[in-house]
């Protein structure tokens, strides 16, 4: 068995950029509404952390692919989805160095969406973490960016559909 700690991939937060703009309002053009973490462990996709009780933090709408699409001149057309996502109610500065990536258990679902460089879906993976998480995701990364089509990768929960992170082509 494995005992693998780092990771061959960058797990990406939402930039602080765009942070700036979720907290004034979101992508579905509504205000942003913070409130204190009650139990906490509330995924928190700017500094890929879950929240601690008594934090301020804000669930807002995020389309990924839409900010993405923007930086790359992709028009990914229908693909262009929103969804919730928490994020810390003020600049957190983002995560902190890891070897781990984030919100990962093992037994939990995810789902891999691959992405070409137009923004549209060119494949996905289903997958249940593995006893040592980082080893499952190098392997579906690793096995998605073998497609030179994909130039970049969400990583959803199965459960609410919830965006977690992003990873890029190396």
């Amino acid at each position: 068995m494995s005992t693998h700690t780092s990771t061959a991939y960058r797990a990406l937060a939402i930039p602080s950029a765009t942070l700036a703009r979720l907290r004034v309002a979101d992508d579905a053009g509504h205000a942003c509404a913070p409130r204190a973490a009650t139990d906490g462990g509330d995924p928190l996709r700017c500094c890929l952390r879950p929240s601690a009780p008594g934090e301020r933090i804000a669930l807002v709408s995020y389309a990924p692919l839409r900010r993405w699409a923007a930086e790359t001149g992709a028009e990914p057309g229908a693909y262009d989805e929103q969804g919730p996502v928490f994020i810390h109610a003020e600049d957190c500065g983002g995560p902190a160095p890891s070897e781990a990536y984030p919100f990962s258990r093992p037994g939990a679902l995810r789902v891999l969406r691959r992405y070409d460089a137009a923004g549209r879906i060119v494949g996905g993976r289903l997958l249940e973490l593995p006893e040592i998480p980082a080893d499952g995701f190098d392997q579906a990364l690793a096995e998605a960016f073998a497609d030179p089509a994909v130039a970049l990768v969400h990583v959803r929960a199965v459960e609410y559909g919830c965006f977690h992170f992003e990873v890029r082509r190396p």
